[in-house]
């Protein structure tokens, strides 16, 4: 069962003057009053007669009193904190913070007790790259996509795209690019933080930024000029123009193509020299902000890498030289298999009774490749490619192509906490982070799929599933 306690839609907030009387709450005295048993798809109220609701009432009304952040006490069958199983641990969860975890202690006075008999709580997964305002291409087209839906439309595609993500589990996702929307995933990200929406939290990209007359849509006559699916930059003076402007209007980072299907015959070829991925990785870090690269050439991946960035998406011709590269630079690796997977199907491949693709085959042997060398592994499938809230194909097929359940796990969880720069906040269940964290039934580190049975997702000690 789903529920929004933080939305603040016309609907909710009516819903509960009706239901209980009360004024307008914040998200915090929503969960103040949360029942939590998940009877209802709407957060059951406390009556207005009840200590909470007088204390809520007294607070609105005077101004002065503050109410006390509610405490959640999760009573698991286990806990993975992002490194390690542990049986017999309980989470005490104060306001939007883990307070405690550990063996059971006593039971905080007050407190609202969720027992999850069976289940393992884990931290929140982080999925490594994301187009929340993309859909499957198997439904339409990159190109129409980018082309032909307007924007209102994208982004009400984008709103549904977040809740099915955060209800699958994804409580943080790093969207790379909004693909020709603009800031919209900027927009995304306030409606998601401000309560407006249910999603996950988003490091967003914004346009990202691609070579002048290398990128998409493309099939329209020469004369005309196409909108892009990214922002264009060429020259040292233009990299770091474009770069200072993607970072005042709101990108937490930003995504560069150093490769793109732009050669004489369509194939991938670079795009940026060395000399302005370095300006524009220059320019991100002394705003504080890391460089992620979009690299399937051997080229394109050494001067990223080269350049400095923090990761490589996609990496499909990684040769030993470059895994080795990347481990001496601790440059992280999100390999997409998911799109590729996803892709190969589109075009055609009946999985689990045709023979493997090429394409698919070497991205197994390289993907495996990486994984020997001790390349720091990215969670992060490229959806959007396939549909959102599917995120875990994307850790099923790195558990097949050869990596460890318990790996796989550490990688959406603790490993891409670290490579995005955010393990002070998610990422592990301990004390002082943010209590973004799920149940499932099963344990994960056996059995990748058990990541599929979410049976509570919370975020920010808001509770959207149970």
């Amino acid at each position: 069962m789903a529920i929004y306690p933080t939305m603040r839609s016309p609907l909710l907030p009516s819903l509960v003057l009706l239901v209980a009387g009360l004024p307008l709450m914040t998200p915090n005295r929503i969960s103040a009053v949360l029942e939590g048993d998940g009877s209802s798809p709407l957060p059951q109220v406390a009556s207005p007669d009840t200590p909470v609701a007088r204390a809520t009432s007294s607070q609105v009304n005077s101004g002065v009193r503050e109410q006390a952040p509610p405490v959640t006490v999760l009573q698991p069958a286990r806990v993975f904190d992002g490194e390690t199983m542990h049986t017999g641990w309980v989470v005490v969860v104060r306001g939007e913070r883990i307070e405690s975890a550990g063996p059971a202690a006593a039971t905080p006075a007050g407190a609202h007790v969720v027992a999850l008999p069976g289940l393992t709580l884990l931290p929140g997964l982080i999925e490594g790259h994301s187009h929340l305002l993309l859909h499957p291409y198997n439904e339409t087209s990159w190109n129409d996509q980018v082309a032909r839906e307007p924007l209102a439309y994208r982004v009400a595609r984008a709103v549904n795209h977040a809740r099915d993500t955060l209800m699958a589990g994804i409580t943080t996702v790093r969207d790379l690019g909004s693909e020709g929307a603009g800031y919209a995933d900027v927009g995304l990200k306030r409606a998601i933080d401000e309560g407006v929406i249910p999603g996950p939290r988003m490091l967003v990209a914004g346009p990202a930024m691609v070579v002048s007359g290398s990128y998409g849509p493309k099939g329209y006559a020469p004369e005309w000029t196409v909108p892009q699916g990214a922002e264009e930059a060429s020259g040292l003076d233009g990299v770091m123009r474009v770069a200072r402007d993607q970072i005042g209007r709101g990108a937490d980072f930003i995504k560069v193509y150093a490769d793109y299907r732009y050669g004489p015959n369509g194939e991938a070829r670079p795009t940026f020299t060395l000399d302005e991925l370095r300006r524009i990785v220059e320019v991100a870090q002394s705003s504080g902000r890391p460089v992620v690269a979009h690299a399937s050439t051997v080229e394109g991946m050494r001067r990223a890498i080269q350049a400095g960035v923090a990761t490589i998406e996609h990496g499909d011709s990684g040769t030993a030289e470059i895994w080795k590269l990347m481990v001496e630079r601790t440059v992280g690796f999100c390999p997409t298999l998911a799109a590729g997977d996803a892709t190969s199907q589109y075009a055609g491949w009946k999985k689990g009774s045709a023979p493997e693709p090429s394409r698919v085959t070497a991205k197994r042997v390289s993907f495996k490749a990486a994984l020997d060398a001790g390349v720091t592994i990215c969670f992060g499938g490229d959806v959007g490619v396939y549909a959102h809230g599917d995120n875990v194909r994307e850790l099923e097929l790195m558990v097949d192509y050869g990596m460890r359940p318990a790996d796989a796990l550490k990688s959406a969880t603790s490993v891409n906490a670290r490579l995005f720069h955010v393990d002070d906040r998610v990422g592990a269940v301990k004390p002082g982070l943010l209590a973004d964290v799920i149940a499932v039934e099963g344990d994960p580190t056996q059995d990748i799929g058990a990541l599929r049975r979410v049976k509570l997702v919370m975020k920010g000690g808001m509770i959207y599933r149970r």
